[in-house]
């Protein structure tokens, strides 16, 4: 499984709002060839772009993603938060999203990010979309429920293993969760664990780096690929 080096977080990372297609359409125009974004429940069972259970961060609207229509969620306003001139960016679809990706040519690490409790139907139905899309991409959570569920649902779809630290048994869960790729924490890596990733042959990307020399350092280690909130700080070819 190969990966883009310069992945742009929560589809635009710092310089669209986040987790919307106009951070996908930035990410293309600055060269950026893979994006990461979050994919929710809404509460008929459409899977949606949020990161957070609760609305009132991203939105003007409060209360929890998983209690909310697909339909209310779309009429939100996900874009003045960041700044006015995104007003009346809409909450996208997973599959409005996965569509524009394979419009713009772009791979995409799709996280399966369950509200509590919804776990396993999260991952079902993420991968269920994802499965029927065109285009590169991988499948990720923290939540294993959420990765074997996917896996059961779609099991040709790569699925990567999402850690903050890594784990000294991350072979036995990697293994478990059916996962060809770990994701983990800039801030927490170790030389011997990155070392010991690549040499078991496992892509490895970590989260969220937006210096260059921090991500040259990582890159020295043997670190596949990073998620940044600033693409633009890479120069196309580079990308």
């Amino acid at each position: 499984m190969i990966y883009p080096r310069i992945i742009a977080h929560r589809c635009g990372g710092a310089l669209t709002p986040e987790n919307t297609l106009a951070g996908l359409r930035l990410a293309a125009r600055l060269g950026c060839r893979g994006v990461e974004f979050d994919a929710m429940l809404a509460a008929d069972g459409v899977a949606v772009l949020m990161h957070d259970e609760t609305l009132q961060r991203t939105t003007p609207a409060s209360g929890r993603v998983a209690d909310t229509g697909s339909v209310r969620l779309a009429g939100l306003d996900a874009g003045s938060r960041h700044h006015p001139a995104f007003a009346g960016e809409p909450v996208p679809t997973l599959d409005e999203a996965l569509r524009l990706c394979a419009t713009l040519g772009l791979w995409a690490n799709v996280e399966i990010k369950p509200s509590a409790g919804m776990e396993a139907e999260t991952g079902r139905v993420v991968a269920r979309h994802a499965a029927a899309a065109t285009g590169e991409l991988v499948l990720s959570s923290f939540s294993a429920a959420a990765l074997n569920a996917a896996g059961a649902e779609a099991p040709r779809l790569p699925r990567a293993m999402l850690v903050e630290a890594i784990p000294q048994d991350w072979r036995q869960r990697m293994a478990a969760a059916g996962a060809l790729a770990l994701h983990a924490a800039a801030s927490s890596l170790v030389a011997a664990d990155a070392t010991a990733v690549r040499d078991a042959g496992y892509p490895l990307a970590c989260y969220t780096v937006n210096r260059r020399d921090d991500a040259g350092r990582l890159f020295a280690m043997g670190v596949s690929a990073v998620f940044t909130d600033r693409p633009d700080l890479w120069l196309a070819p580079e990308m």
